[in-house]
């Protein structure tokens, strides 16, 4: 992860591993990283969690954090049915959104900042808005109104074929072919996070098979406008990203009364893993401000 990481420009002080933390909210436990710091908590540090996207996991946000720590105190959630957290029958948003306060709550944490790419951006801003008092800010990664959800058919039809397989190269080769642009050493890496070994061989996607509601969360994305209108908001785009235009992004921005938009250059939907380095720094200057 750290040679990695170091060969996409981000700068590691502190190359530790996170801590496991586990938590339970209506019988569905949960899992997260914690990257937070060592020692006494300082009140001048702040708070982050993390939120991945739609078939991701925590670990999505490992290069960013490593290039973070220090700045904040960085916790990323496993958000139910995806990661280490359970499956559940229930993921509406705002089921979501209660597990990312109760996570806080299980860490002590009174006030947050919240980084959410994606689908983790629309459960954020739904935290944001049904606990105005926990939340303090919020980055959104690549989401907003107006999105081009026809633009993710390919890799919404590569997740929904995924099942066990004999070794991972096939998985990322497949990867690769929905995504010719991707950097295929942090694909190998993403993979090796959503599938666990099986006892006789092979590996097993971690992630809930079931289908999402998209029409639920393209529902809730409609109304992110008005859930960001109490709190500073950065919105970041990948450069190339095909899910957010550069005019859906613009819209967006000029509708929340305290927003900026920042664009990440050799970047497309996954932001984080594209160019963590850039992100690192876009974040670090709003999350710290």
């Amino acid at each position: 992860m750290t040679d990695l990481a170091d060969s996409l420009g981000v700068p590691i002080q502190d190359p530790s591993p996170p801590s496991a933390v586990f938590y339970s909210r209506a019988g569905c436990r949960l899992h997260a990283l914690d990257w937070g710091a060592t020692g006494p908590h300082d009140p001048h540090v702040p708070d982050v969690l993390l939120l991945h996207g739609g078939g991701l996991s925590a670990h999505t946000w490992d290069f960013v954090c490593l290039g973070l720590r220090g700045a904040a105190r960085l916790v990323a959630l496993d958000l139910r049915g995806h990661g280490d957290s359970d499956w559940s029958d229930d993921y509406r948003i705002a089921t979501l959104a209660e597990d990312v306060i109760a996570a806080a709550g299980h860490l002590a944490l009174d006030r947050v900042r919240l980084v959410g790419m994606s689908l983790g951006g629309v459960v954020a801003a739904h935290a944001a808005d049904a606990y105005p008092d926990r939340v303090e800010r919020l980055a959104l990664v690549d989401v907003a109104p107006g999105v081009d959800f026809e633009s993710t058919g390919r890799v919404r039809a590569f997740m929904a074929g995924l099942g066990p397989v004999a070794g991972l190269d096939a998985v990322v080769d497949a990867a690769m072919r929905v995504n010719p642009r991707a950097h295929r050493p942090s694909v190998t890496y993403r993979m090796s996070t959503l599938f666990r070994p099986l006892p006789g061989g092979g590996w097993l996607p971690k992630g809930d098979p079931r289908p999402p509601d998209f029409r639920a969360i393209l529902t809730a994305i409609d109304q992110l406008a008005l859930q960001l209108a109490e709190l500073p908001v950065l919105l970041v785009r990948g450069g190339r990203s095909r899910v957010l235009p550069q005019s859906i992004a613009e819209r967006l921005v000029a509708c929340v009364p305290d927003a900026e938009l920042v664009v990440i250059p050799d970047a497309g939907h996954n932001v984080q893993e594209d160019n963590p380095a850039a992100l690192v720094d876009a974040l670090r200057a709003f999350l710290t401000r």
